[in-house]
């Protein structure tokens, strides 16, 4: 366990010394300006327009509040995986594994390592842009949606999984094949659950069961779509004015998403072990 601390202590100097951080914090800023901007703006303009109800007024901030986590979820999706596309498959080019690898720590305790310290920066880049989304919309709009302590673990475990996928995609492939192969798995599950949800929407049943197949292959997206279904409030979810319900993934799929992530990480171990270095 040392040594897995250990390994993680210098994943994340390493990040650091990289200005990964900088970059991240830079990039998170630019975000919340652009859309508190947009915020101000909307709920002035509906304040101003008396023919607007509140019930309009806060169904349109949970709208604009839900396109923001759509991005942010998304940044933070492509942040955690090419945060570690090249921690592994780089550092066996350069020689750097082999350093550690020579003295006397497993291999499944590097992989670990630098899983952990990759994850903490993954999910701490996540929770920054959430707790500024939802402070823009508290401070400008009032509104407090209910569902997000229950969407917010979704989004974690989504992260954890794409970043896994990265993970062991740099115990078997070269830096540029695992980017290709990383970013093509969440595409998959993204376009799954665009299908899922359109044949939900239309009532058809094949494409909402091809949309499903999809998602037990890939299942990060289905964590997003259930914890977008959880920030709605009860009102949307029964009107489906915003479209986010017509095919919601079951708790069934959580502890898939989570089972997936954990052999995902064995593999990695497993393959960082016979891999020559």
């Amino acid at each position: 366990m040392r040594d897995v601390i250990t390994v993680a202590h210098l994943t994340l100097v390493e990040a650091r010394r990289r200005r990964i951080v900088l970059a991240g914090a830079v990039c998170a800023l630019a975000f919340l300006v652009v859309f508190s901007v947009a915020v101000v703006f909307a709920y002035r303009e509906m304040a101003a327009d008396r023919s607007v109800s509140f019930v309009e007024r806060q169904g349109t901030l949970t709208a604009i509040m839900l396109v923001g986590f759509m991005a942010a979820n998304f940044l933070s999706v492509i942040f955690a995986i090419l945060l570690p596309v090249d921690t592994l498959s780089g550092e066996i080019d350069s020689g750097v594994v082999q350093t550690l690898a020579s003295k006397p720590i497993d291999r499944a305790q590097i992989v670990l390592g630098k899983w952990a310290g990759h994850l903490l920066l993954a999910l701490a880049y996540l929770l920054l842009l959430s707790a500024g989304i939802l402070l823009v919309i508290r401070v400008v709009g009032g509104l407090a949606p209910t569902g997000v302590p229950r969407a917010l673990p979704l989004l974690m475990l989504e992260i954890t999984l794409s970043l896994t996928v990265a993970v062991a995609g740099g115990a078997r492939f070269s830096t540029v094949t695992n980017a290709i192969t990383a970013v093509g798995f969440y595409g998959v599950a993204f376009i799954g659950g665009f299908v899922e949800q359109i044949g939900g929407f239309a009532g058809i049943t094949s494409m909402r069961t091809i949309g499903i197949l999809v998602s037990l292959l890939s299942p990060a997206d289905s964590m997003w779509r259930l914890a977008a279904h959880y920030m709605q409030p009860e009102i949307l979810r029964s009107t489906g004015m915003l479209a986010l319900g017509a095919s919601v993934p079951s708790l069934l799929m959580v502890w898939w998403a989570v089972g997936f992530t954990v052999l995902t990480l064995l593999y990695a171990i497993r393959a960082f072990r016979r891999r020559a270095l």
